[in-house]
């Protein structure tokens, strides 16, 4: 069984195991994506993202 979500009406997390909420509407899975140490396409990944100054060391300091 697969742990998953649903929003109720005040925007909060309501987790189940059923695949439709009260109003059957789908459910969202709870499960982070799969996420594999042998990812073949990181470096494709990391240059893309540093072309177009994406990552996070390139992002100015937040403000407190």
């Amino acid at each position: 069984m697969y742990l998953r979500f649903y929003l109720n009406e005040k925007n909060q997390r309501v987790y189940t195991f059923n695949f439709f909420d009260p109003s059957q509407n789908a459910t969202i899975s709870a499960h982070p994506a799969r996420f594999s140490p042998d990812d073949p396409f990181s470096e494709q990944r990391m240059k893309c993202k540093e072309r177009f100054n994406l990552l996070p060391t390139q992002k100015a300091a937040p403000q407190l």
